[in-house]
């Protein structure tokens, strides 16, 4: 039986990477967008290889410097789509190669931008991790050099906490890790249960 595809996502500050190390503790297979993108960026990576031809300033010793990245589409935001639509393609070769054998019986496709991409296809259901607003933004301000602008564009690249919620199939709020950790735990057994009893995939 193929391992059963949980796709995880949340808007910034709500607690994915947390939820998403707690399904690795659980000792399932996780997938991690932004690792995935940081391993293409790596020196000799193909991510590096595909930009070099379109942002040669920003390869620097055969590896992407992000910074230098982040600041030619600061100057032209334009061109992020060119830039999606050479990583992209690659960070889906990565998660296919991860799916072809995870090595536990859930797969967690922690991404994102996971609705926003259209990437809820691949997934046999979704779980949203999030939280209330102050919360939210009370996390995200605390990190070293966010400002308020920052989250704010950061957030309007992102679809609202509520239509995500109208898409997800599960749902968590990230108010205190027990609480969060015991519904990790509850859905894998949950999970586990439904695809016992009706011998596939469903949740």
């Amino acid at each position: 039986m193929k391992a059963f595809r949980l796709g995880l996502t949340g808007s910034i500050g709500m607690g994915k990477s947390t939820t998403a190390a707690m399904f690795a503790e659980a000792g399932l297979a996780v997938w991690d967008a932004d690792a995935a993108v940081h391993r293409l960026y790596a020196r000799g990576g193909a991510g590096a290889a595909a930009i070099a031809p379109h942002f040669p300033d920003a390869v620097e010793d055969g590896a992407v410097s992000r910074a230098t990245l982040k600041a030619v589409l600061a100057r032209d935001p334009a061109r992020l789509a060119l830039l999606e639509s050479l990583i992209h393609p690659l960070v889906a070769k990565d998660r296919a190669a991860f799916l072809q054998d995870p090595g536990s019986d859930i797969a967690v496709l922690d991404i994102p931008l996971l609705f926003e991409k259209g990437t809820q296809t691949e997934c046999d259901a979704v779980l949203l991790v999030t939280a209330p607003p102050a919360l939210q933004r009370a996390r995200v301000l605390a990190r070293p050099g966010m400002t308020g602008a920052q989250f704010a564009l950061i957030l309007s690249r992102q679809m609202p906490d509520a239509e995500k919620r109208a898409l997800a199939d599960h749902l968590v709020e990230t108010l205190s890790i027990a609480s969060t950790r015991a519904y990790v735990w509850a859905l894998i057994d949950h999970i586990r249960a439904r695809r016992a009893a009706a011998g596939g995939n469903h949740a």
